[in-house]
Parts: structure tokens; sequence; C-alpha cells
């Protein structure tokens, strides 16, 4: 993205993370950010946590988020997900008890960056990270893993859109086209 931060991108007058933090609003109570770049994002006004592990990808971000948060369980969201559905986010948390891992599944693939996961995650996770194994679905064989299918999705929105994320110059302008063209 040119260097840029993706989540500040604008789209549809907005930008992402404020896109995806609109979402959020509707079913979670308390937002943390994990950046190692604070600065970026102060004028959120929300919490702020760098990685436990810096450079360890997403699944330091997981951790990191997972164990900073005050609940059992935490949902974790990608910062690059301009479309996010406040009732997919409510359908994926008003679940999270059921399992260690709850997380929608989509054309085959796991949606491991729009998931609820519970601390009973954060040793698996650990030992990966120690190890620089960085595949989050790498732990799931330890935990309860509950799936949500795409049919239970569909009811909501369209799981391709949902579940859009942004990270090339051309997926930015694909999406900003959707939201002009949705008027979103």
């Amino acid at each position: 993205m040119g260097g840029q931060p993706k989540a500040l991108m604008q789209l549809g007058g907005r930008r992402i993370i404020e896109r995806v933090l609109d979402a959020l609003r509707a079913s979670i109570d308390d937002v943390l950010v994990v950046t190692n770049t604070p600065e970026l994002y102060a004028f959120l006004g929300l919490p702020m946590i760098a990685d436990v592990y810096p450079d360890h990808g997403s699944l330091g971000g997981i951790y990191s988020g997972l164990k900073a948060a005050a609940g059992q369980a935490a949902f974790t969201v990608a910062c690059d997900m301009p479309f996010l559905h406040p009732d997919v986010v409510g359908l994926v948390t008003r679940r999270a008890g059921e399992g260690d891992v709850v997380i929608p599944r989509v054309d085959g693939q796991l949606e491991t960056m729009h998931a609820a996961y519970s601390k009973s995650c954060l040793p698996h996770i650990e030992t990966y990270l120690s190890a620089r194994q960085l595949k989050i679905t790498g732990f799931f064989e330890r935990v309860r893993v509950v799936e949500i299918p795409e049919a239970e999705i569909a009811r909501l929105g369209d799981p391709h859109r949902v579940f859009m994320n942004v990270n090339t110059p051309g997926e930015l302008e694909r999406a900003r086209a959707l939201a002009a063209r949705l008027s979103i």
C-alpha cells in the first residue's frame, strides 16, 4: 500500500479502521488495539498495547490482544476489513462460550481474523510463537474449535463482502467501488 497503514486508508469518506470500529461497537464493550505504532491510532481514543512477540504476524497480535483482554475470551478482527457486519460480529461473540475458538468458515477457509478466542488458547499459542510457527490454525488441533458455517453467515450478509480485506491498491479500489455502489 505504498508504505501507508491499511487501516488508515480512506474508503467511503472514512478510514477503514473507523468502519471496523463502527461495526464492533454494536456487540463489543471493550475494544483494544494491538499496534506497535500507537501514535498513528491515538485519534481513536482507545486503549492500545504493543505486540508481546513483535514480528510474529497475526498470531502474535491475537496472542497479545487475548492476553491483555479483561474477559475470558476476545473477539479478534483485522484492521483491514471495511465491510465488517455488526450482526456477524454479534453471531460470533454470542457463541464465544461454545469452544476455545469460535470461527466462521467461508469457501472452505477459516476466517481466523474474525473469530473469538478463549484465554485457554494462550499457552498453545505461546508454544507456537516460541517456535516461530506463525500459522494461526497451527494450534487448533490442541483446542476445541467451533465452526460457524457459511450458510449461517449468509443469512446476515454476503460472506464475501463481510470478510473482504484490503491488502493491495487493487483491492482498495475494488472496495471503494463497492462502497460507492452500495452507498455504504
